[in-house]
C-alpha cells in the first residue's frame, strides 16, 4: 500500500499526517508555527517531517505541503502570500527538506482530502467551499485539481453578488460571498451586535429576530452563489467545510430550502450538498493525497 506524508503550515500550528492511499491516517504530529520567526517555522516544518519519517521507517515517502497563498504552476512553492509568513513566497521546500515536495494552497488541500479520502471519494467533478474567517475553496474537474492561471481557481468566496455595491473585498470584488457569510465581516453585518458567527448562531437558536434575519440572509446569499457554481461547473457534489459548516442542520436545513428556490435542475436530479468529513487535519491529509497523486503520475 502506498504512503505519503502531508504537512499543513498554518499561522498557529504546523500539522502533519502519515497517510496511505486508502485514506487511513496512520500517524499525526503537531508543532507550533511561531509565524513571526521565519527561522523557527521553517525549522519546525523540517522537524515535523523527520518525526513522521521516523515513525514510517522511511525517508523516501512522497511529501505534500499545504500553506496559505497561491502556489506556483509547478507546485514547488507558494508564489504569493502578502502580509503573512514572511519568507514563504518563492521558498522551494524540496531544497529545504531534501526530498521531493509538492506544494499547494491550503483550501485546495482541503478539497484533495475530501476527494481522496472523504466526502468526495468516488467523484470526479467536485466543488468545495471552506467557510470560516474568509471563504476559500477548490474545484476538481475530471479527477484533477483545477488550479488555473496563477493557481487562483476555486476562490469561490470572491464571487460578486451585487455589482452596485460600494463595498469591496480583499480582491476588489463588490458584495462578495466572503463578505456575505465570512466571519471577517460578522461585526459589520450584525450592526455591531455579534463578534463571531458562533455568537450569531447561538442567538439564532434562541429565536432572536435580528440574528435570524442576519443568518438567513447570509445563507440565502450562499445558496444563490452555489446555484451559480452549479450552472457554471456542473459538479457531481458540493462539499462545505470550515468552522461555519459545523453549524450542521442550522446551516444545511435553510440552505436546502433556498436551494429548492434557486437551483436549476431537471429530471429530478439535484446536486448533493454535504458537510466535509475532515476537520483539524484536512490540510495535511489533502497534502498527503496530492503528493500520492503526483508521485504516482511521475
Amino acid at each position: 500500500m502506498n504512503k505519503a506524508i502531508g504537512i499543513d503550515l498554518g499561522g498557529t500550528n504546523i500539522k502533519a499526517v502519515l497517510a496511505d492511499d486508502a485514506g487511513n491516517i496512520l500517524e499525526t504530529a503537531q508543532l507550533q508555527t511561531n509565524e513571526k520567526r521565519e527561522a523557527d517555522w521553517k525549522h519546525n516544518v523540517a522537524a515535523i517531517l523527520k518525526i513522521l519519517q521516523q515513525k514510517a521507517g522511511s525517508t523516501t515517502l512522497p511529501v505534500g505541503l499545504s500553506a496559505p497563498g497561491l502556489a506556483g504552476k509547478d507546485n514547488s512553492c507558494i508564489v504569493l502570500m502578502p502580509g503573512r509568513l514572511a519568507g514563504l513566497e518563492n521558498f522551494t521546500w524540496a531544497d529545504h527538506l531534501n526530498t521531493p515536495t509538492w506544494v499547494l494552497n491550503d483550501a485546495h488541500a482541503a478539497l484533495i482530502a475530501e476527494a481522496s479520502f472523504g466526502a468526495g471519494k468516488g467523484y470526479k467533478n467536485i466543488v468545495m467551499l471552506t467557510l470560516g474567517t474568509g471563504v476559500g475553496g477548490g474545484v476538481m474537474i475530471n479527477g484533477e485539481l483545477h488550479q488555473g492561471l496563477l493557481s487562483r481557481a476555486g476562490h469561490f468566496g470572491h464571487v460578486m453578488l451585487n455589482a452596485d455595491s460600494d463595498a469591496r473585498d480583499v480582491t476588489n470584488m463588490p458584495a462578495s460571498l466572503e463578505d456575505a457569510i465570512g466571519d471577517c465581516t460578522i461585526l459589520q453585518r450584525s450592526f455591531g451586535k455579534y463578534n463571531s458567527t458562533y455568537d450569531l448562531l447561538q442567538a439564532y437558536k434562541k429565536g432572536d429576530t435580528v440574528a435570524t434575519y442576519i443568518w438567513l440572509q447570509s445563507v440565502k446569499k450562499l445558496a444563490v452563489a452555489l446555484a451559480a457554481f452549479i450552472n457554471i461547473i456542473s459538479p457531481e457534489i458540493i462539499i462545505l467545510g470550515g468552522g461555519i459548516a459545523h453549524a450542521g442542520k442550522d446551516l444545511f436545513d435553510p440552505l436546502a430550502a433556498f436551494m429548492n428556490i434557486f437551483e436549476w435542475y431537471y429530471s429530478g436530479v439535484r446536486t448533493p450538498i454535504v458537510q466535509a468529513i475532515f476537520d483539524e487535519y484536512s490540510g495535511a491529509a489533502g497534502a498527503a493525497g496530492f503528493a500520492l497523486h503526483k508521485s504516482l503520475k511521475k
